[in-house]
């Protein structure tokens, strides 16, 4: 059996799906590891370095493979130089994505999508969402530190004592709990709000204020928040805007996969913050937490400078890859079975994890709903 990692083609992206350290893990499993010319360019790992490992690095790769892994979907091309039957496994957000869905079906393709791998405790080692949410909140703080024109921590000296930075953390979830990990440890006061009840004590253990806005709490399925009535959301706004006004930072992070992020802070609340004031908006891609903020774009909305996220775990490729690849192999190893003495890609579609992570299979759409949705545009 024989797998291949693609070289990434679109712009931005500088993450590979394995890296040279994981090779053994796939030759131990059975697999014959292929590898594109310069597939790890981006992420500072040669081609040496793979072939020393034990992998070949071959530019027909993707055309001899039975499996082929990569980050984002492969374009259009590439399905097509697959042979019939081959499985990809890359993310594969499938309404942004619709064509390469059809390509992948036509084509006879079984494809798996990485975010849609169930969070359940026996698939968390497998959940690249979260591990990339963790680079991301990581670097989202580090961006904050560095735009504001003033230092994080407290600083006492005998020419005087220069005040901590007061940063505002919105959404608690893994990229959230990252960054105010990380503003913690850089020295700011840090406080953060979520809409979970649960998340109140995740706060708190990594050293921060968790604010309470005695309103409702919104716990949803799969460890997100379910939506909340533009009432609610108005009431929040307006008991956040005295939180916000008063810091020096704001990093927001509240996103669900495949869904609109919610319009946490307005540009009337952005524009009460103090001159220097910095916004970091992790969710830009995909809305924006903050009315408008822009992907890959830093704005100004009155005295702040707002810094929209566009495919921010890319920006820090060597641990984002690593923590991805371990993800991809993971998931490999669940679908590889030994028959007969020989190794075979057995996807096993009574497992959930399997069947809830594919999208296509034997020229059909498995993802209920995707397969409903482009059976809508197509009515």
């Amino acid at each position: 059996m024989r797998i291949a990692v693609a070289r990434e083609t679109r712009q931005g992206e500088a993450r590979v799906a394995v890296v040279p350290e994981l090779v053994g893990k796939l030759t131990t499993l059975g697999y014959e590891v292929l590898v594109e010319p310069e597939a790890g360019h981006h992420a500072l790992i040669a081609d040496r370095e793979y072939a020393e490992a034990g992998a070949s690095v071959d530019a027909d790769a993707l055309a001899v493979a039975d499996v082929v892994v990569s980050v984002q979907p492969l374009p259009t091309a590439s399905i097509r130089r697959l042979r019939p039957g081959a499985a990809t496994i890359s993310f594969l957000p499938t309404q942004q994505e619709p064509d390469a869905v059809r390509d992948l079906r036509d084509c006879g393709v079984t494809s798996f999508a990485m975010e849609l791998v169930p969070r359940i405790s026996r698939a968390q080692s497998m959940d690249a969402l979260s591990s990339q949410a963790l680079v991301a909140g990581y670097r989202c703080a580090i961006v904050a530190a560095g735009m504001l024109r003033r230092f994080f921590p407290l600083n006492m000296t005998a020419a005087g004592t220069v005040p901590p930075a007061e940063v505002v953390v919105l959404g608690a979830g893994v990229a959230g709990l990252q960054a105010i990990a990380t503003a913690r440890r850089l020295g700011a006061v840090v406080k953060a709000y979520d809409v979970r009840a649960a998340a109140a004590e995740e706060i708190r253990s990594v050293g921060a204020q968790s604010i309470d806005l005695e309103l409702e709490t919104l716990e949803g399925s799969g460890g997100y928040a379910r939506e909340m009535t533009e009432d609610r959301a108005a009431r929040q706004r307006e008991l956040l805007t005295p939180y916000i006004a008063a810091a020096d930072a704001l990093i927001t992070t509240a996103a669900v996969p495949g869904r609109q992020a919610p319009v946490l802070v307005t540009r009337q609340m952005v524009e009460q913050m103090g001159p220097g004031a910095v916004v970091v908006d992790l969710a830009a891609e995909s809305g924006g937490n903050v009315q408008g903020s822009e992907p890959g774009e830093v704005v100004r909305i009155g005295d702040a400078q707002v810094w929209g996220g566009r495919n921010v775990p890319s920006q820090m490729p060597g641990p984002a890859s690593r923590l991805y690849a371990q993800n991809v192999v993971n998931l490999v190893a669940l679908m590889t079975r030994e028959e007969d003495g020989e190794v075979r890609f057995a996807p096993d579609f009574d497992d959930e994890i399997v069947a809830g992570a594919c999208v296509t299979h034997d020229g059909a759409i498995r993802h209920e709903p995707t397969r409903l949705a482009l059976e809508g545009e197509s009515a």
